[in-house]
């Protein structure tokens, strides 16, 4: 685990690195493993202050390298804050709107009576299929909620907060390059934590320099 100096309290988002090209982060509880070997060194870095290195051999337990680093973590003992939940927010969302994300377009089925006699169509389905501006309206109210769905998960992974912490951009320059570097939903949903935070000071060094950004995964066509 990562504390801060005081070792109480446990720092998220420390980026993890060995020698062997190996990295990760803290997650929320301080907590990290990564693969190393004996020849390997490890080290840490936060707020783009890189941590001494620490060769793997001349460590007792690496099960459990526990270090504290000299920042402070302030606490609000008065105050309780809970964030926005993105998880629980887009599972109530695919609930209230369940009708809509499961909608298909009908088309007609065969049905087959009882007592032996002929095959027909189902006659629902043949009505829901000639009620072309319901069905049609129902098929775009459907693609702007799984773009709402998609535009949100990108906000949650791509936001100022980490950013800002990862660039030390701000105000105007912090507005552009999240306009004009947001990541594509394919990217956002399959990058890693480690390869998303290098994705973006990569991206940001590109910014500085006045490059556009580098082509990214493509979203798959539909067939």
């Amino acid at each position: 685990m990562v504390y801060d100096s005081t070792r109480n309290y446990p720092v998220e988002l420390v980026t993890v690195l060995t020698t062997s090209g190996k990295g990760t982060v803290t997650n929320a509880n301080g907590e990290y493993e990564i693969e190393v070997s004996e020849k390997d060194s490890i080290w840490f870095s936060y707020l783009n202050k890189p941590t001494i290195k620490f060769p793997v051999l001349k460590i007792a337990n690496p099960l459990k390298f526990d270090i504290s680093l000299q920042v402070n973590v302030p606490v609000l003992k008065e105050v309780k804050i809970r964030q926005r939940n993105y998880k629980q927010d887009s599972i109530q969302n695919r609930e209230d709107y369940a009708k809509i994300f499961n909608y298909q377009k009908p088309g007609l089925k065969t049905v087959t009576p009882q007592y032996g006699a002929g095959a027909g169509f189902d006659l629902n389905e043949i009505i829901n299929a000639f009620r072309f501006k319901r069905n049609k309206s129902l098929l775009s109210f459907q693609r702007r909620l799984l773009q709402q769905e998609q535009d949100k998960y990108i906000d949650h992974r791509f936001n100022k907060t980490l950013v800002r912490r990862l660039t030390s951009f701000s105000d105007t320059a912090l507005d552009s390059f999240m306009l004009m570097y947001r990541p594509t939903y394919e990217f956002t949903l399959l990058a890693g934590e480690y390869d998303f935070q290098k994705w973006i000071k990569d991206a940001a060094e590109r910014f500085k320099k006045g490059l556009p950004p580098e082509p990214m995964w493509k979203e798959e066509e539909n067939p």
